[in-house]
């Protein structure tokens, strides 16, 4: 066979096999790229789920602050002072909050004075997908003061002797008050039922109700016939369970809230709620001794607040 019919013979087969080599190629490359993806690594799956939430919130968080008054029932108060030889109750006294007025609740607003009314803070978390309920830490910074100007029948031994019948309370006899505050500690736990309005969106409207207890973590102002309790100043020995602390754990309190929220814009609400509460205070601080008292208090708490 002469050469130029083998180079002819070569060239033939080649332009043959030329379209199944192109194809053969075609298909290792569509065989690679069917292949399955290596599987994320831990990290980079920790990473993906971080991004997911960031841009995708689930909303599950809720914090809100808000002011509010309070009316209390008429209350007995025992003071024990045994070195003084006093051992007597005031009975049915009355009590009111402070700021006495709304007008000043707003005038320390406007100079920026956000602690001096009573806040109220609610910070809480849903337990379901629906968001129909959740748990909540509550602190309601209330305040009581035992009203001037009543007359209240007295039983029991001051200065080793027979108490009076009756009682004036005046700043100097008897000037009684929780001011920094009468503070409720509680766990709740909450409900809320859509009224009306798109769900989770602007213009929905939900009943709210709270159930809860916790601790009273007063601060003691008082006179008793002249003397006034001493505790120290606020930057020193602050809390909770020493004779001298500002804030001392000095009782148990109970409650349920019922009232509406309203979302407004997004993730924001604002709520009233109506609260009735019953606390046991043992041992509040007085000059030489303690008190004792036990209170039922109606709130009225209006509040703003925001879901995370």
């Amino acid at each position: 066979m002469s050469t130029t019919t083998r180079k002819t013979l070569i060239l033939a087969a080649l332009l043959a096999l030329a379209p199944c080599t192109a194809s053969w190629a075609q298909s290792v490359v569509i065989a690679q790229n069917a292949q399955p993806a290596p599987e994320a690594t831990p990290a980079a799956n920790a990473v993906t789920t971080k991004f997911d939430k960031a841009i995708n919130k689930d909303e599950n968080w809720y914090f809100s602050w808000g002011y509010s008054r309070q009316q209390y029932a008429p209350s007995d108060i025992r003071v024990s002072q045994p070195e003084l030889g006093n051992d007597f109750t005031i009975r049915k006294a009355k009590g009111s909050d402070f700021p006495s007025s709304v007008g000043d609740t707003i005038s320390s607003l406007f100079n920026l004075d956000f602690t001096n009314p009573q806040e109220n803070i609610r910070i809480g978390k849903f337990l379901n997908p629906e968001k129909t309920f959740a748990v909540e830490l509550n602190i309601d910074h209330s305040k009581y003061n035992v009203d001037y100007g009543q007359t209240v029948a007295v039983d029991g031994t001051i200065n080793n002797a027979a108490a009076p019948s009756t009682l004036a309370i005046t700043p100097q006899n008897f000037n009684y008050a929780l001011h920094n505050g009468l503070n409720h500690i509680m766990i709740n736990a909450v409900w809320l039922h859509r009224l009306r309005g798109p769900e989770q969106k602007p213009g929905d409207l939900q009943l709210i109700s709270r159930v809860g207890a916790g601790i009273l973590l007063p601060h003691a102002d008082n006179v008793i016939f002249g003397n006034a309790n001493e505790v120290g100043p606020k930057n020193e020995n602050v809390c909770c369970f020493k004779k001298n602390d500002w804030w001392q754990i000095n009782g148990w309190t109970a409650g349920v809230e019922v009232g509406l929220r309203y979302r407004v814009y997004k993730s924001m609400y604002v709520e009233l709620t109506n609260k009735i509460a019953y606390g046991v205070l043992r041992g509040v601080p007085v000059y030489k001794g303690t008190a004792d008292q036990e209170l039922w208090m109606n709130e009225q708490v209006l509040s703003a607040g925001f879901l995370f």
